[in-house]
C-alpha cells in the first residue's frame, strides 16, 4: 500500500504554482463549493479574498465569513435585492462601476493573498460588467503562487481552455422551476 501522507504537500514545504478552478453550470452549489475551498484554505493558514460581484442581498455565509478576520476578506458590491435583468439604466451603470472596482481591487490584492475567489464573474462577463479580455489578461500574469476560483454559469470557452479546474454542477430539478423561491439560510 503506498504511503499517502508521503504524496501529500504543503504550501510552505516548496514553492507550489497556484491552480485556476472553475465552477460553472444551471445547478446549485457553485459558491457554496468555493466557500468550502476557502474555508479548507483558511483553515491551513492561507490569506484568502472573496469578491462577491453579482449578489447583492446579505446572505448566511456573509454573516459568518465577516467573523473569521482579515485572512478571509469578503467584498461584494453595494447591496440590492434586483437581478441584473431587473435593473434601469442608472442602476447597470453604477453596478458596471462597482465590479470595475471590485475587480480592480482583486488584481492590486493578488500579490498578497494565497487563494482568491472570483464568485459570479461568469455572470458579469457575460451580461458585460467586465471585458473576458481583462479576466484572461488576470488569469495569465497572476502571481505563481495564488491559487484562483471563478463561478458562475455559461463560463466562457476561453477561460475553460485556461483552468486546471472545471467542475459543472447541473440541474436535476430544481424547487425555482416549480415555483418556490429562495430560501433564507438554503438558497441565500
Amino acid at each position: 500500500m503506498p504511503d499517502i501522507k508521503k504524496n501529500l504537500l504543503h504550501k510552505e514545504e516548496i514553492n507550489l504554482k497556484g491552480l485556476v478552478h472553475i465552477y460553472t453550470g444551471n445547478g446549485k452549489g457553485k459558491t457554496t463549493a468555493a466557500i468550502g475551498l476557502g474555508i479548507r484554505a483558511y483553515g491551513s493558514g492561507f490569506k484568502v479574498l472573496m469578491i462577491q460581484f453579482m449578489k447583492g442581498r446579505r446572505s448566511g455565509e456573509e454573516l459568518i465569513l465577516t467573523r473569521l478576520g482579515s485572512a478571509f476578506e469578503l467584498c461584494k458590491h453595494k447591496s440590492s435585492d434586483k437581478f441584473s435583468w431587473e435593473l434601469n439604466h442608472k442602476e447597470k451603470e453604477e453596478l458596471k462601476d462597482s465590479i470595475a472596482e471590485l475587480f480592480e481591487y482583486a488584481i492590486k490584492s493578488s500579490g498578497s493573498k494565497d487563494l482568491i475567489i472570483l464568485d459570479e464573474i461568469m455572470a458579469a462577463v457575460n451580461n458585460g460588467f467586465i471585458d473576458l479580455s481583462r479576466v484572461i489578461d488576470f488569469i495569465k500574469n497572476k502571481p505563481d503562487g495564488l491559487e484562483l476560483v471563478m463561478t458562475g454559469r455559461k463560463a466562457p470557452q476561453d477561460l475553460i481552455e485556461l483552468a486546471d479546474y472545471v467542475s459543472e454542477f447541473n440541474a436535476v430539478r430544481h424547487p425555482f422551476t416549480a415555483g418556490i423561491p429562495a430560501r433564507k439560510g438554503i438558497e441565500y
